[in-house]
């Protein structure tokens, strides 16, 4: 099934460090994992895309999930003519979406993610996944439930190269389960309230909370700012960033920021 779509590339959302089931098998295909699904996309020209899957699929499921129902050149059009960073990295990075992923995922992945390289992040998490998630076909698993999670040893969990983290891990997945923390109700908090209740999980601070916030909830007024972000705002920026400009959609920007800052490394 083919489609067009605009300022979408699979390559610039695979490495901008929102998701750790994309998988590049060569230059144009790519492989996602999520949900529970797999799907194939191959790139065939700049805005044309080829997924293997059912027009119902497609609709229901990766549409929404890739947010191609909203217009990115929106956010890039509102990019201040002078700021010469902002605009170069927007254009570099026009290609990357924000994800609507799940959120217990999310939320056990970016825990994991402290620290991290992305490598080094996909490494655990299909490490998890091999351990305690769902077999969908031919030795490729789903995320695992929170019960799966909860119920891992803690020699299981350092078989995943968790480090310090897996101790937050484990109590995240055990306060899901027990229905301590009900992932769905907490969509429907207002973005401050959201994030203070993310930050109640024991090993999730400020950036893990905005992270989750949005590329989990799409609360896309998020800034996650780590090393790389603040880095750009002390060189670029006088050590203030001007998010005030950028209301509604400042996670967009981030995004741009970041994937262009760690490709220029």
């Amino acid at each position: 099934m083919t489609k067009k779509i605009r300022n979408f590339d699979l390559k610039q959302i695979e490495e901008s460090g929102q998701c750790f089931r994309m998988k590049m098998t060569d230059s144009s295909h790519a492989v996602n994992i999520a949900g529970g699904r797999i799907v194939e996309i191959r790139q065939i020209t700049d805005d044309t895309f080829e997924f293997d899957c059912s027009e119902e699929e497609f609709n229901n499921v990766w549409y929404d999930y890739f947010d191609l129902s909203t217009d990115y050149d929106t956010f890039i059009s509102s990019i201040p003519k002078d700021d010469e960073f902002l605009q170069k990295a927007a254009q570099y990075g026009r290609g990357i979406r924000i994800l609507k992923q799940e959120p217990f995922e999310t939320l056990i992945t970016f825990i994991i993610s402290q620290r991290k390289s992305i490598p080094a992040i996909k490494t655990s998490v299909e490490k998890l996944c091999r351990l305690c998630g769902n077999e969908i076909t031919g030795g490729i698993y789903a995320f695992p439930e929170p019960k799966a999670v909860a119920g891992l040893s803690d020699a299981d969990l350092a078989s995943c190269s968790l480090g310090y983290r897996a101790g937050y891990v484990k109590k995240a997945a055990e306060a899901v389960y027990r229905g301590d923390a009900d992932l769905s109700a907490m969509g429907t908090l207002s973005d401050a309230d959201l994030f203070n209740r993310l930050k109640e999980f024991t090993g999730v601070g400020d950036k893990v909370a905005n992270c989750v916030m949005l590329f989990a909830y799409h609360r896309i007024a998020a800034f996650p700012v780590d090393v790389w972000i603040s880095r750009i705002i002390d060189q670029y920026y006088g050590g203030k960033f001007p998010v005030g400009l950028y209301e509604g959609y400042a996670g967009v920007i981030q995004q741009y920021m970041f994937y262009y800052r760690t490709m220029m490394k």
